[in-house]
């Protein structure tokens, strides 16, 4: 064996230069944690009892709303946020619909069918990360948990409803005081209590305002695990909402069924919005009685829903389309015979036009600019904002915009 004293230093040198830059490029690159408050009206945050989401506020953007995709609904908007692609392209058209093809039924409740990757047509911002060399995780989002490996995050929890809160940020932080080479770098957060609050008890109830100091002093137990573990600087924290809350009342019902008694069709979904489906014989003259009686309410038949919806693309919309007014509900007798009056004080899913159907849009870090305020932010544009922070090539066909939302990053972000 031939001793080689340059050699011997070359191949240091050069194993420290490797090291070195792997390190580096560990640590350059951003982390975002994207946080999810279910039904968190856009005016929540100006109650005065949210001190931690003030004090992120002033050291980040708030925007003055976040504009949902129509309808309103959890799941819809959700993937939106994500794909950056309406409901009408990325598949998820309500919370609860069928495949008038196959016969099968979506709904947010049916683990089986939500986790199945046929149902869903866009591609999450955690999938591009992953094909472009990001570490990925999720503690809950609608579709995180899909059956198709390549679809998912790296790291991902299955949907558990009850999971206590404090779980999840202790979950979170283990995330983040992981080896760099396994350390996830884009990680999303969900927490669903001021929409159930909200849907029983009301946006102006003493229990929403609980339920919102309560979501405001989990977000405050985050940033100190944060502080804790040293990295309260480095991470980029986005807080959204999918979409607001309204007040309703149980006389303000509308019984479809009622007026359409005497014809055969299937609805889909009630209360803000209806899909209806029949028999071409019968499609035409249904549509006529609806329209004959509309009011407070909008019926469309599928080719004349306004495109300011975008929502008449997929083939899984209906052949008619109906939309309340603010504050009323169109229904069935099924649903009018669960309808419980003194659980029935809030409700979304409307008009993604109406500010009640707004969220809230906060986000701090080193990427953002500080104590900024702009107007309102449309939920498609994150998905090209997240491409942006981490210098990343987007999905093609997206109908988020970058230039409507790029301006509150600072300037050498992405760069």
């Amino acid at each position: 064996m031939i001793y080689c004293p340059k050699l011997k230093q070359f191949i240091v040198s050069a194993l420290f230069i490797f090291f070195f830059a792997v390190l580096c490029y560990s640590q350059s690159q951003p982390y975002v944690i994207l946080i999810s408050f279910d039904g968190f009206r856009w005016d929540y945050v100006n109650r005065g009892i949210t001190p931690n989401i003030n004090s992120l506020i002033e050291g980040g953007v708030k925007a003055s709303s976040f504009k949902p995709v129509f309808p309103t609904k959890t799941f819809p908007n959700h993937i939106s946020i994500v794909t950056g692609l309406y409901p009408e392209n990325h598949g998820i058209i309500f919370n609860y619909f069928k495949n008038p093809f196959t016969g099968r039924k979506y709904g947010i409740r049916d683990s089986i069918e939500v986790r199945d990757s046929r149902w869903y047509k866009g591609e999450a911002f955690w999938e591009t990360a992953r094909r472009q060399g990001f570490i990925t995780a999720s503690y809950f989002w609608p579709s995180s948990d899909i059956n198709l490996e390549y679809s998912r995050p790296d790291y991902f929890y299955n949907y558990v409803h009850k999971r206590p809160y404090n779980v999840r940020v202790n979950g979170v932080l283990d995330w983040l005081q992981l080896p760099y080479d396994q350390r996830p770098h884009f990680i999303t957060m969900y927490f669903d209590l001021t929409d159930g609050v909200g849907h029983r008890y009301g946006p102006v109830s003493p229990e929403i305002d609980l339920a919102i100091s309560g979501l405001d002093s989990t977000l405050g137990t985050l940033h100190s695990g944060l502080e804790e573990i040293q990295m309260r600087d480095s991470v980029n924290i986005i807080l959204v909402s999918d979409h607001g809350m309204t007040e309703v009342h149980f006389d303000k019902i509308i019984n479809i069924e009622e007026m359409l008694e005497g014809y055969r069709f299937v609805s889909s979904n009630s209360g803000p919005a209806m899909m209806i489906s029949a028999d071409d014989g019968e499609i035409d003259k249904i549509y006529s009685v609806l329209k004959k009686n509309e009011n407070h309410y909008k019926v469309y038949m599928k080719n004349d829903i306004p495109l300011y919806y975008h929502f008449s693309k997929s083939p899984m919309i209906s052949e008619i389309l109906l939309v309340a007014e603010m504050g009323w509900a169109v229904i069935t007798d099924k649903d009018l015979k669960r309808m419980k009056p003194d659980e029935y004080k809030g409700n979304h899913g409307y008009s993604n036009h109406h500010l009640d159907m707004h969220g809230v849009f906060i986000a701090a870090g080193p990427q953002f600019k500080n104590n900024y305020k702009t107007g309102t932010i449309n939920c498609l544009d994150v998905y090209p904002l997240l491409c942006k922070i981490f210098n990343i090539i987007p999905n093609d066909n997206i109908d988020g915009k970058l230039e409507r939302i790029e301006f509150i990053l600072k300037e050498d972000t992405g760069k």
